[in-house]
């Protein structure tokens, strides 16, 4: 693991040191992932094809723990719920 320090500008442009940019070529798109105060960058052609759908999930996802969270979910056993599954 290689660490290295930079600055962010006033135009909010950050500069990757160039001992860690050897495998990144000039306009290739890089992904930013903030995740509990860390930052995360991934150049995007290594992505797999169905990264949008998998964000989609993840998004939907945090937005049903939020809910679940709140107490917007109903709690049933799982005979109950599979009795419930069985009329829908």
């Amino acid at each position: 693991m290689e660490i290295a320090l930079t600055k962010m500008s006033s135009k909010g442009q950050v500069v990757i040191p160039a001992s860690l940019r050897k495998n990144i070529k000039e306009g290739e798109t890089l992904m930013i992932i903030q995740n509990n105060g860390q930052l995360i960058l991934k150049k995007a052609t290594e992505l797999e094809k169905k990264m949008k759908e998998d964000l989609e999930f993840a998004k939907r996802t945090e937005e049903a723990w939020k809910r679940y969270e709140k107490g917007e979910f109903i709690e049933m056993g799982f005979e109950e719920f599979l009795e419930k599954l069985k009329k829908w």
